[in-house]
């Protein structure tokens, strides 16, 4: 399988970038929304509930933010599009309101295309679909949801992301039963993220995300029920890590443009390496096997199998952990079931032994289902045991809120996860824990976000910084290494923050990760050299 990769993203590997399943993109529409009245049925099309959803010749039954408007091409099909154009604090989302009938089963979908195209529905007493894609041509968002018992309206949503580029979308489907009553008016949020921060920022252990456009009080992130956790948390002691750690990515494959490692080579400073990545198995759903890629091995002029497996047992008697990164931007793994759950969990743990790794490194950015992973990754930990090493590189998206399915796994498996470090990069601005949009590529970024996961219900022990090395590994977010230790000695201490000044001190919190070591090799080991003496002597 080819891995030429020629231009810096997420995780990168593989060919270019596919459709993705979000996590939390029903909280990620952070201006004040308005919301349509339409009740459907006998008003919308055959088989379809959404008033114009091909949007021809207007916003009909829509209710927009920020820069929206029905254009006559590009389209997918008929004689209209939506196309909306974020602004630096403002998603561009488009809403309407449906009546629907409870406990029924709905598939909702749409055209869509350009960067971080967000498809979903609220409020529909279940558990609230959601989609995005980041394609330059059409391709179609799909999902199904179930109401609940009382659900009698849901609230579909299309957004875009902060700071990005117009993005499009067109032939808007639900599918169902119409709803028999018109769905009440729902008082539209008043509150709007203020773009620039303030140095006075004093957000409690409870705040929620206030620029969330909530739409019923049922679907308020779940944080704000949550007491922040002590700062005596001890972690998972059975791993046999420190108390403070720094996590690097490892290159199982050519990344064409950075320096070839062999795993001998990665710095010493690295306390944990995810060897990047496992592969899929196409003929069984969550089935995943690994072996050393070929491009690599000629790179290195025939690194083999036998000299990677040597190398795996050398860092580990020099007190590192190796272990097995699930994913990347294109690793295609879906446990969507009970039967995917059980593929994952049996292969899993096959190559855990075969090559002798110590855990497991989630960093699916193609959709996770929280249940089902978080049911494999509990069964594979009983089958290697208690020094089981699970760690998560949600994108900063898929953390933003507790109603996101990444958060949602971490909480499902936070008596047996080590560490999330989050991709505090690739993301434009976001809203931190007290309401207030930051920029990526700053302390007041990383440590607002750090302060909403441990708000949300994690150890501070559980969460980690996660950067690209060097400005040339991600498309933008790369702080300086000096930046990651102020944003830690602000995080433990309450020193060295910039304007945002967490509501407490958290002073396990776990330590930084990079993407990658790789890249770190590339910009002179400056992040390993620089974080990771500044991590190990963390108190």
């Amino acid at each position: 399988m080819a891995r030429t990769l020629n231009r810096p993203a997420s995780h990168k590997r593989r060919r270019g970038p596919v459709p993705a399943l979000a996590a939390g993109a029903t909280a990620l529409a952070l201006a004040g929304t308005g919301l349509a009245l339409f009740a459907g049925g006998a008003n919308a099309a055959a088989g379809n509930l959404v008033a114009n959803g091909g949007f021809d010749g207007s916003l009909g039954g829509w209710t927009c933010t920020g820069s929206a408007s029905a254009v006559t091409t590009p389209v997918h099909s008929g004689s209209g599009a939506l196309q909306a154009t974020p602004g630096a604090a403002d998603t561009a989302e488009c809403t309407q309101t449906i009546s629907v009938l409870p406990n029924t089963s709905y598939t909702l979908s749409a055209w869509v295309q350009g960067p971080y195209v967000y498809l979903g529905a609220r409020g529909t007493g279940g558990t609230d679909p959601s989609s995005w894609s980041n394609q330059n041509s059409w391709n179609q968002l799909s999902s199904t949801f179930t109401t609940g018992a009382s659900a009698r309206s849901v609230t579909v949503y299309l957004h875009g992301w902060y700071g990005q580029s117009a993005y499009l979308a067109d032939d808007v489907v639900l599918s169902g039963p119409g709803g028999t009553s018109t769905p009440s008016p729902t008082a539209t949020p008043t509150v709007t993220p203020t773009p620039t921060p303030t140095a006075t920022a004093t957000p409690t252990a409870t705040t929620t995300p206030t620029a969330t456009a909530t739409p019923t009080a049922t679907a308020t992130p779940t944080q704000t029920a949550t007491p922040t956790p002590t700062a005596t948390s001890t972690g998972n002691p059975t791993t046999g890590l420190p108390k403070h750690v720094v996590t690097g990515y490892w290159h199982n494959f050519d990344n064409k443009g950075n320096n070839l490692q062999k795993l001998s080579d990665v710095q010493s400073a690295y306390d944990i390496i995810a060897v990047s990545f496992a592969d899929s198995v196409a003929s069984r759903p969550g089935a995943i096997t690994f072996k050393l890629d070929a491009e690599l091995s000629a790179g290195l002029g025939g690194y083999t199998d036998a000299q990677f497996r040597a190398d795996v047992k050398a860092k580990q008697a020099a007190g590192k952990k190796v272990i097995l990164s699930i994913g990347g931007q294109n690793g295609a793994i879906s446990v969507n079931d009970a039967a995917a759950a059980q593929a994952f969990t049996d292969t899993a743990y096959a190559v855990i032994k075969d090559y002798g790794f110590d855990g497991i490194d989630i960093d699916l950015e193609n959709g996770v289902n929280p249940t089902q992973m978080g049911n494999a990754l509990h069964s594979l930990q009983s089958k290697v045991g208690s020094g089981f090493v699970l760690t998560m590189a949600p994108e900063t998206i898929g953390m933003y809120s507790t109603a996101g399915a990444y958060f949602q796994l971490a909480l499902n498996t936070k008596d047996i996860l080590t560490v999330v470090n989050t991709q505090f990069y690739n993301s434009g601005g976001m809203n931190g824990c007290d309401g207030k949009v930051y920029t990526q590529g700053t302390i007041d970024f990383i440590t607002s976000q750090v302060c909403t996961q441990i708000q949300g219900g994690l150890r501070p022990d559980q969460v980690g910084i996660g950067v690209p090395a060097s400005s040339k590994a991600a498309g933008g977010g790369y702080v300086a290494p000096s930046v990651v230790n102020n944003a830690l000695d602000c995080l433990a201490t309450g020193k060295n923050c910039g304007s945002f000044v967490p509501p407490a001190k958290w002073p396990t919190i776990r330590g930084a990760m990079t993407w990658s070591t790789n890249w770190d090799s590339v910009n002179g080991n400056s992040f390993s050299n620089t974080v990771g003496p500044f991590v190990h002597q963390m108190p």
